[in-house]
């Protein structure tokens, strides 16, 4: 199956549909986009320019194969997301207005980067920070087999940083 993105005029997803490989195929057999847009501008009555194939398979410039040099346009469509026709990349939604374009990760990231990586000891007051927490009970706070804290960075719009934040607080 071909997936196909229906395109408001600003570029923006409005709904993904499906098509089977022979409506987007020409005479060799060969799927090729332009066969798919005209069968869908036909049964839907939508323009053809707006209508783009996106890749099921492809999340964040890299395929679920494996093999990413079969990812196609960065993220598979979703509604609400941006068609950018400069970078043949379908973009989530824009996290914040600060955020920019990555590219290279076809992912928004925020204008110093990553967040910043937990200490040694915030790591060790989160059971390693590698699992999901739960809240503990104040009489077992200070037991040494449950988390006393619950780091992370969350990115903060109006100061532009990445503020440190716990989930047990």
């Amino acid at each position: 199956m071909a997936h196909f993105a229906k395109l408001a005029e600003d570029n923006t997803v409005l709904s993904v549909l499906t098509v089977n490989d022979k409506d987007c195929q020409n005479a060799e057999g060969v799927e090729t986009e332009s066969i798919g847009q005209a069968y869908l501008e036909k049964h839907n009555s939508w323009p053809a320019n707006l209508w783009v194939q996106t890749s099921y398979n492809t999340r964040n410039n890299k395929h679920g194969s494996g093999d990413d040099s079969k990812a196609f346009r960065g993220n598979y469509a979703g509604i609400g997301f941006e068609w950018d026709t400069e970078n043949q990349i379908f973009w989530n939604p824009k996290p914040f207005p600060s955020w920019i374009k990555n590219t290279t990760t076809a992912e928004y990231e925020s204008p110093l980067g990553a967040e910043p990586e937990l200490t040694e000891e915030q790591k060790a007051q989160s059971k390693s920070g590698e699992t999901e927490l739960t809240q503990v009970s104040e009489e077992n706070r200070g037991d040494t087999d449950n988390p006393t804290h619950s780091w992370y960075y969350e990115w903060n719009e109006g100061t532009g940083v990445w503020d440190l934040k716990d989930k047990m607080a």
